[in-house]
């Protein structure tokens, strides 16, 4: 079954990688039961945003606190590839929690969705929704 996304979402994500590059951007999603409905966009704290990205951690502990308080539920996160592929980079593969969490990767106009997992990163095919 495929992962339901938002054309709103992906618009978001296409225009915060725009705006961004040369550096990557980085965000959350949010969403359930298999859909991502919200973005919410975050500074890239790294040392070296032209080629990695770090999200902010306040971002990251604001984002699980309103989710516990009944808010929209952490589902991923997001971040842009600027000169790369909308794949899973050796540095995501070696950083990653495999935790099943999704991730989203923006490159080169493209939106790809993976899955975080005991065995690496799965992609995740997707449909966009006009919720």
């Amino acid at each position: 079954m495929a992962l339901e996304v938002s054309s709103a979402v992906i618009h978001v994500l296409l225009e915060q990688a725009r705006s961004a590059h040369p550096q990557e951007c980085c965000g959350i999603l949010f969403g359930a039961a298999g859909r991502i409905l919200q973005t919410a966009p975050a500074r890239n704290v790294h040392l070296l945003p032209d080629s990695h990205f770090e999200i902010d951690p306040q971002a990251l502990v604001d984002a699980h606190r309103a989710a516990r308080a009944g808010g929209p539920q952490v589902a991923g996160f997001y971040h842009s590839h600027p000169n790369g592929l909308a794949e899973p980079s050796r540095t995501d593969r070696e950083m990653a929690a495999r935790d099943g969490m999704i991730w989203a990767i923006v490159a080169a106009g493209r939106v790809c969705f993976w899955r975080s997992g005991d065995a690496g990163f799965e992609p995740l095919p997707y449909v966009a929704t006009h919720r």
